[in-house]
């Protein structure tokens, strides 16, 4: 029997299978299509899905193989026009535009690297949750069937998910009554390279008149996006996406709308692809049932103001996976997986309440400088949800809760290594990571009875902990079971406060406990939740796990 199955193979589904593949446990992949979409649907990567793809050691190609989306022109009939530019440079990364095509490219060749490849052509045509397993059945394109057995069964199948309807999980919402439309073109023009534009004709209790570009890595190339004119805007439907059956336009229907709203009245040439779409919001009413999930479209769809959808669809395959491949190997407890939905679902409610606001409110946004971390999703947080735990009490205010991102710092020193760390080198891999921040330069008794405790939490809960520990000045002396560093020019003071806390830090980067010493209670009863005692990992004898 085998562990997972993936069903859907863009974005979301390959980032699901390459994070259980890189935590140890080995999945198969299906996707419907015999081939990819050639389509740029989804462009906006935002910071924190760069910071996802750092830790899967991918970052570096995404960055290759797009372009750095710089800021906004806008074009406001009656209005001048108005530059704004993003202003991330304090964050490890910006905001870069990737068109969804060579983001999945990308990641399926990642996949490729633990030996696994989608099976393509692939549907799934029944499900059946069992009382240890889940049964599918398998239709391929050559007319062939197959059932197989698998331990979960993870949905990442698109707004018309087969698995959701299969659960019979409720989707409910709604659709904007108005059609948009899509375009791949060449646009000859003087916009800034890495510049995105809108231009809007605001109309009193209607959506504006609208011409989007977004650039795309090629010179000279954007995705645009506008209404779709009532000659192609068919009624009804309940399109979920950006792909329809209905015809796509035609370039002289571009065209048009740009000449209606840009000044300069700029060619557009080299329509590669066009399409009609209606955007919906909806939520399913649950991310998962026993052995089965759902992620990205198939729980959540909505406006795709702010370049929220692919990402948010990605940061659920990362919040999942960690969970799922550590239960299958008998290292934690079946209910950690009760945190998906707990910290997923508010997280898909927010970004459609948040995208529907800003798209009912588009070009009528207050003036003043815009909120430059909004959409960054780098705030994101699961403080209060039931499987992170603080203890902290009394700390800074500005010192970061469990719950929060794990923020970076940069000029850590390590003795042995000549050059400088980030914090996000040493958290980066599979293990949670016990951060101790001394504050300031310790004796050797500290560093002593921290390396006791994690010599134990190393009996109790296996290789699954790693203990860090960060001072102030240069590194401690380094004692077997715990990496020091020296925090020589106050980055992670600034990040992390000046008073000596310890953080829990999840495989996600999320903290999952704060307090005030590793000899807290709390923190042993928090990882006595997550985990397994160490002895599950290799008792298992019924060859369930993963090897």
């Amino acid at each position: 029997m085998d562990d997972v199955l993936v069903v859907g193979a863009g974005p979301v589904g390959l980032t699901m299978a390459a994070e259980l593949a890189r935590h140890g446990t080995r999945c198969r992949i299906i996707d419907q299509l015999a081939q990819p979409l050639p389509y740029c649907r989804a462009i906006g990567v935002t910071p924190r899905t760069l910071e996802v793809w750092e830790d899967m050691g991918i970052a570096r190609e995404m960055i290759d193989a797009g372009l750095w989306i710089d800021g906004l022109r806008s074009f406001i009939h009656g209005h001048p026009p108005k530059d704004n530019l993003l202003e991330l440079d304090d964050l490890p990364y910006g905001e870069l535009g990737l068109p969804q095509y060579e983001t999945e490219r990308l990641l399926a060749d990642h996949l490729g690297r633990f030996g696994i490849k989608v099976e393509r052509g692939v549907t799934l045509a029944a499900l059946d949750q069992r009382e240890r397993d889940v049964q599918v059945r398998l239709d391929r394109a050559d007319g062939t069937a197959e059932t197989a057995t698998f331990r979960t069964v993870v949905g990442c199948d698109g707004a018309h998910s087969a698995v959701r309807r299969a659960l019979g999980i409720p989707f409910e919402g709604e659709a904007f009554p108005m059609m948009f439309m899509l375009g791949d073109v060449h646009i000859d023009w003087d916009l800034p390279r890495g510049m995105a534009l809108r231009a809007l004709r605001l109309v009193e209790n209607a959506a504006p008149d609208m011409f989007i570009a977004i650039p795309l890595p090629e010179p000279g190339r954007y995705r645009v996006s506008m209404l779709a004119p009532a000659e192609l805007a068919a009624p009804g439907g309940t399109g979920h996406g950006i792909q329809s059956e209905l015809p796509g336009p035609q370039l002289s229907q571009i065209q048009s709308v740009a000449n209606d709203l840009l000044p300069q009245k700029p060619k557009l040439s080299d329509l590669r692809w066009s399409s009609i779409f209606r955007i919906s919001m909806r939520l399913a009413d649950a991310y998962r049932r026993d052995r089965v999930f759902i992620a990205g479209d198939a729980a959540h769809i909505h406006p795709p103001t702010g370049g929220q959808g692919m990402n948010t669809g990605i940061q659920d395959a990362y919040n999942l996976a960690w969970k799922l491949a550590l239960v299958l190997q008998g290292a934690a407890t079946e209910a950690l997986l009760d945190s998906y939905q707990a910290e997923r679902r508010p997280v898909g409610a927010d970004v459609i309440a948040r995208t529907r606001a800003a798209s009912e409110g588009y070009g009528r946004e207050p003036g003043g400088k815009p909120d430059r971390l909004s959409d960054t999703q780098i705030l994101l947080s699961y403080r209060g949800t039931p499987w992170v735990r603080d203890d902290g009490a009394g700390l800074d205010a500005a010192v970061p809760a469990a719950g929060d991102r794990a923020p970076d710092a940069h000029g850590l020193r390590r003795h042995g290594v000549g050059f400088p760390l980030r914090l996000f080198d040493v958290l980066h891999g599979t293990e949670h990571v016990l951060l101790a921040h001394l504050a300031q330069t310790g004796s050797d008794q500290v560093i002593t009875d921290l390396a006791a405790f994690a010599r134990d939490a190393a009996t109790r809960f296996g290789s699954r902990l790693r203990v860090v520990a960060v001072a102030a000045g240069a590194p401690l002396a380094e004692p077997f079971a715990v990496a020091t560093y020296g925090d020589a020019e106050g980055a992670l003071s600034a990040a992390y406060g000046a008073q000596a806390a310890v953080f829990l830090v999840r495989p996600d980067g999320y903290i999952g406990w704060r307090g005030r010493s590793w000899r807290d209670a709390g923190l042993l009863a928090h990882l006595g939740r997550v985990f397994q005692p160490a002895r599950a990992e290799h008792d298992q004898t019924d060859g369930s796990s993963t090897r």
